[in-house]
């Protein structure tokens, strides 16, 4: 089982994060005026509003730092996962009204409006009271750890890195490791929170191993039940980017067990 609340190590989650908005900004920076057009996989959304979305989610936290608290109820990042998808109705009209003020124009235009978000989030990366583990802040669901804050934007940053390698074509995303291994971990421990039990272990090496699922538990040798994926696989599971059919087809998840078939239990983060 995983701990009930895992931490992650501010300072890692951090230089991970400045990396990953690095290597974000470096994929825009090199868009040319047809590729803002192409399709995502987010509903009708194209390339264009998909950067709107993530300018949205990298300015949030730089434009509200140092907002009053109002008392919201605290909510840890296991809670998150399970309640962002109440506000995806929100989030939508932010997009498409950041997508018509800053997104609208050429590459160049795409790209420097990118940037201005990307270097807010990095600026306030540097500031000394960002790494006070006391800090709060309040958003729509709650009031969170500043720390806890920063784990969301490498969850925002490396799934929709993801959408934008998938919608430019891209073999590969250059996701920086330790934003990568944060964002596998938490999700595993947001699927074990949804179906706690023992009777399936999920493992996704290198980064994590959780147990869930009502049942029977093990408690040596090999489990009765077991899935094993690699941790892109299991993001975009967790995600609903892939479903649980084709990841089996295309043999990027191995289940064994009579308990080990999880999609009712999937996706984790809608």
């Amino acid at each position: 089982m995983p701990p009930k609340s895992r931490t992650y190590q501010p300072q890692k989650v951090r230089a991970a994060l400045a990396a990953q908005i690095g290597a974000l900004r470096a994929v825009v920076d090199g868009l040319d005026d047809g590729r803002l057009e192409l399709p995502t996989r987010l509903g009708d959304w194209r390339v264009r509003e998909l950067l709107a979305h993530l300018a949205v989610q990298l300015d949030f936290l730089p434009a509200h730092l140092d907002d009053p608290l109002e008392g919201r109820v605290a909510l840890d990042l296991t809670g998150w996962v399970a309640a962002v998808g109440t506000v995806a109705p929100a989030l939508d009209a932010q997009t498409r009204e950041r997508a018509a003020a800053g997104f609208g124009g050429d590459a160049a235009s795409v790209a420097e409006a990118f940037g201005r978000s990307a270097d807010a989030l990095a600026g306030m990366l540097e500031r000394p009271e960002v790494a006070d583990p006391e800090r709060r802040l309040e958003i729509r669901l709650g009031s969170m750890l500043l720390s806890d804050l920063l784990v969301t934007r490498l969850v925002e940053t490396v799934v929709h890195a993801d959408d934008l390698a998938q919608a430019l074509g891209l073999p590969a995303f250059p996701h920086d490791r330790q934003a990568l291994a944060a964002v596998t971990r938490l999700l595993a421990d947001a699927f074990a929170d949804r179906a706690p039990g023992g009777a399936v272990e999920l493992r996704i090496p290198p980064y994590a191993v959780v147990q869930a699922v009502e049942g029977p538990k093990h408690t040596r040798g090999t489990p009765p039940n077991v899935v094993e994926t690699d941790a892109l696989t299991w993001i975009r599971l967790a995600t609903g980017r892939l479903g649980w059919a084709e990841a089996e087809e295309t043999a990027s998840l191995s289940a064994s067990g009579e308990r080990s078939d999880l999609r009712a239990y999937l996706p984790v983060m809608r």
